[in-house]
């Protein structure tokens, strides 16, 4: 029971990893970075210790959750840190490698064919969620890249119209579309 109630923080983190990164926290500064991901080092320390405490494949089960959600928390920790796609991506990544991990040692109880089809499950859920995550990350470099030529088309347009104009009517114009779509 108490094993249970030590993980529960580990299964929160898997588990719900995915809504937590759709909220998009604020950046956050280098001192309170240091801070939390010290915290993380210590509590995820005392988290493996739990895994003494059981034998067998229940303890590799126990070490791979533990070393999953301590992997998932640090980049996840990064990714509030830096706020970059590609570390918020990346703590998606380790969530999926983890819940393969997990996953893996569970089939380990099994055997004969039973075991066969676990891992193969496994392996599924773990390829399906990494393709999924591989486009989403297409699809908004397709968003990103259609929206940038739409500007681009846009302050071509707004630039024309400007140079219909002379003298400070036209230098404010331009100024104006420069501002307005962002262009030094």
């Amino acid at each position: 029971m108490k094993r249970h109630i030590a993980l529960l923080p580990i299964a929160l983190t898997l588990g719900f990893l995915q809504h937590v990164q759709a909220a998009n926290p604020a950046p956050i500064t280098e001192e309170v970075y240091k801070l939390a991901k010290d915290d993380l080092e210590q509590h995820y320390a005392r988290e493996k210790l739990t895994c003494d405490s059981v034998t067998g494949n229940a303890k590799d089960i126990c070490q791979a959750e533990v070393t999953g959600a301590e992997k998932v928390a640090q980049a996840r920790l990064k990714a509030q840190h830096t706020g970059k796609q590609a570390d918020k991506d990346a703590a998606t990544e380790a969530g999926i490698n983890a819940r393969h991990k997990i996953a893996k040692e569970r089939c380990d109880d099994l055997q004969g064919n039973q075991k066969d089809v676990c891992e193969k499950q496994a392996k599924a859920e773990h390829d399906k969620a990494m393709v999924s995550l591989k486009a989403r990350q297409e699809i908004k470099e397709i968003r990103d890249e259609a929206a940038q030529k739409k500007r681009d088309a846009e302050l071509k347009v707004a630039q024309e119209r400007c140079d219909g104009l002379a003298g400070s009517a036209k230098d404010a114009c331009h100024a104006s579309a420069k501002a307005r779509f962002n262009v030094n």
